[in-house]
């Protein structure tokens, strides 16, 4: 990615109402502290948040997060995300995916995928934890369990390949 493309701002749309812009450093200067499980603590100019993470969805940069007892539903788009939009052309497209990748670093906690095994669409296949969360990764489509990359207990970096259907 060139170097102007990791300076431009990500692009945060909130409840599919309300748009803003961070930039990359501003990113970097928020203090943010995990504070139990799915739960962080956020100070921001002074002012500080308690929020919960209800739901992620890492591969489509959707989340949403409960704040001051109030939920928003929050999808965060970088450079490429927009370049990809903007030239017709879909991250999620209608071909069947046929990897499962880390979308953070973590520690493999559970695997249920097993090599041979027929899955379906929103199968669990394995558990991973980051930052303290447990996040369940699931197919995206059904197929067939070609491999099984990583077990239990194992270290992950992000954009490792985990599991490889067919």
């Amino acid at each position: 990615m060139s170097t102007q493309a990791k300076n431009e701002p990500f692009q945060i749309l909130v409840n599919d109402q309300y748009t803003l812009e961070v930039r990359p450093e501003e990113a970097a200067q928020l203090d943010v502290v995990p504070d139990g499980p799915h739960h962080f603590h956020v100070l921001h100019e002074g002012r500080a948040f308690r929020a919960k993470v209800v739901q992620a969805d890492y591969a489509a940069c959707r989340f949403t997060v409960q704040m001051d007892g109030q939920l928003y539903n929050v999808h965060i788009a970088d450079a490429y995300t927009r370049l990809v939009r903007h030239l017709g052309m879909s991250t999620s497209s209608k071909h069947k995916a046929d990897t499962v990748k880390a979308p953070m670093p973590g520690l493999v906690l559970q695997v249920f995928a097993q090599p041979g095994q027929t899955v379906q669409k929103g199968e669990p296949l394995l558990i991973l934890e980051a930052m303290k969360m447990e996040n369940v990764l699931k197919a995206a489509n059904e197929g067939v369990v070609k491999e099984v990359l990583v077990c239990k207990g194992q270290a992950v970096e992000k954009g490792a390949t985990l599991v490889v259907l067919e």
